[in-house]
């Protein structure tokens, strides 16, 4: 990073050049997605990227191909200008804010498919979402060119569907995860967070609670998937702001939902508070 903070790039032939630069120089590169409005969790996704590489991209992109509602991608929080003041203080050596128009130009028609990890969970809830991901990510990956990207385990399905696509296609791309990064109360980081009324924040910690009340269920040898999602489930519908979408409990390598738990599992739940779509999860076992 230069004295005067990261180098900021606009389009995908000035991110491919600049990556090939630090490419040719013998230097790892390391890329960390993000749609802005950076928090604590990001921060977390640049120091992880930091000891996987030399250098580190953030790409920040408010995507519009995976938002299924339009008032929702309109109000994404888009603070550009703090956005690259937090990347300066954690010395990002480059940025990658691209406009749509660079993005998805005039005549753009191909998108990547993601299979059936994309049919459960959010898939049916949010139609499109994944397959906006897989794209834009497909995309990131081709312009920044990088040996390895970091992602959130908040986000454990997309997650799970970015490793499947590097796999799949043979990126030669290296996929970290980092456990969820969460507020002092429990509550996972999310940059959507910042949408809540007070009010709805302080109900928004049913949902840690509720996998947290599945983790204990877990711990003290519960093993029927039905039972684990009542006690969750319980604990949410007792919070009168809280609007219940989902709460499943999973196999982490399908996701596909399971009856009894022989092994691992994962809990995984959406809850809205007003307009605002929370997710998280915990894994078990």
């Amino acid at each position: 990073m230069s004295a005067s903070g990261p180098t900021v790039i606009a389009q995908p032939a000035a991110l491919t050049a600049w990556s090939d630069t630090q490419r040719l120089a013998g230097k790892r590169v390391a890329l960390v997605p993000t749609m802005g409005a950076l928090h604590d969790g990001h921060l977390a996704l640049i120091t992880e990227a930091r000891k996987h590489a030399d250098v580190v991209i953030v790409s920040i992109f408010v995507n519009p191909l995976q938002f299924n509602r339009r008032d929702d991608f309109d109000a994404y929080p888009r603070p550009i200008d703090d956005d690259l003041a937090t990347c300066q203080r954690r010395e990002v050596d480059a940025v990658y804010a691209p406009v749509a128009s660079a993005m998805y130009p005039d005549g753009f028609q191909t998108h990547i498919e993601p299979g059936p990890l994309a049919d459960v969970l959010d898939g049916p809830a949010r139609p499109g979402h994944f397959r906006g991901v897989t794209t834009v990510v497909a995309k990131l990956f081709g312009a920044a060119r990088p040996h390895v990207a970091v992602f959130g385990q908040k986000d454990f399905q997309q997650l799970a569907i970015i490793r499947r696509m590097a796999s799949d296609l043979d990126m030669g791309i290296e996929i970290v995860g980092l456990p969820t990064v969460r507020e002092a109360d429990g509550l996972a980081l999310s940059s959507r967070n910042r949408r809540l009324t007070p009010e709805q924040r302080s109900a928004a910690l049913c949902v840690p609670q509720a996998l947290a009340a599945i983790a204990d269920g877990f711990d003290s040898g519960e093993r029927d998937g039905q039972r684990l999602q009542a006690i969750g489930r319980a604990i949410i519908d007792g919070q009168p702001l809280a609007r219940f979408e989902q709460l499943e409990i999973v196999d982490p390598n399908t996701l596909r939902s399971i009856v009894t738990i022989d092994g691992s599992a994962l809990a995984v739940a959406a809850v809205w508070f007003g307009e605002v779509r929370l997710i998280d999860n915990r894994l078990l076992g």
